[in-house]
């Protein structure tokens, strides 16, 4: 599942008119560089949600969809179903029933070209037990403080000395956004918006939730200066 609901409010004036995940980065639409890396390791069900100008968006999902042969791009269409984004954990959850037993999350604004989004990674989850296994990235400056710490064994912390930023790429398992973990009805036919952070830590504090640290290129393209630097 590919996050692209939001309305990019950091990124105004850019935002205004275009949503985020398809502002050019580096000669293409910045959700195409986690689809082709997607698609590259096998990974060719995709679920995309929208809310901000979503047209452009469905728009773009049809086309990718049609010029790769193979692929299958749902759209889970929160403006036109609620009129707003539903926020991660929301969002997540109204396309579950899209989704498998364990699927990929990741921000359809981030730039991360080196990821290797891998059929022995998702394997290894599986066998895990794990409700979650999430990618945590050394801070930017606009992150000093970090997200989550990394114990010594693999588990994510939600309290820690030392913390780390969420890279928003992770693994996860449904039950995660099923009862009791998750208040949301599923399928979340009601439109509660909801934030995926405190669910992970309620899970993080349970022992379920294991991550790893990526060093590679990472970049959270939430501002038009970091946009700028980027290009």
């Amino acid at each position: 599942m590919i996050l692209a609901a939001g309305r990019g409010m950091r990124m105004r004036p850019l935002t205004d008119e275009t949503p985020k995940p398809l502002l050019a980065v580096r000669g293409k639409p910045l959700i195409q560089w986690p689809m082709e890396s997607l698609r590259a390791a096998g990974f060719t069900r995709l679920v995309v949600n929208t809310a901000w100008l979503e047209e452009q968006l469905q728009a773009f999902c049809a086309d990718w969809q049609a010029q790769h042969v193979g692929t299958n791009v749902t759209v889970s269409r929160e403006g036109q179903d609620f009129g707003y984004a539903l926020e991660t954990a929301g969002g997540i959850a109204r396309a579950l029933p899209l989704l498998g037993d364990v699927f990929w999350v990741l921000a359809g604004d981030v730039y991360v070209p080196g990821f290797a989004f891998t059929p022995d990674s998702v394997a290894r989850f599986q066998a895990s037990g794990q409700l979650a296994h999430i990618w945590l990235v050394p801070n930017p400056p606009h992150n000093p403080r970090g997200d989550f710490g990394l114990s010594p064994a693999g588990l994510a912390l939600s309290q820690a000395d030392v913390k780390h930023t969420y890279s928003t790429i992770g693994l996860y398992r449904r039950e995660l956004f099923e009862p009791p973990w998750c208040e949301i009805i599923p399928g979340n036919p009601q439109g509660t918006a909801e934030p995926l952070a405190p669910l992970l830590r309620r899970a993080m504090d349970a022992g379920l939730v294991s991550a790893e640290l990526y060093n590679g290129p990472w970049v959270d393209v939430g501002t038009p200066e970091r946009l700028a630097e980027l290009q």
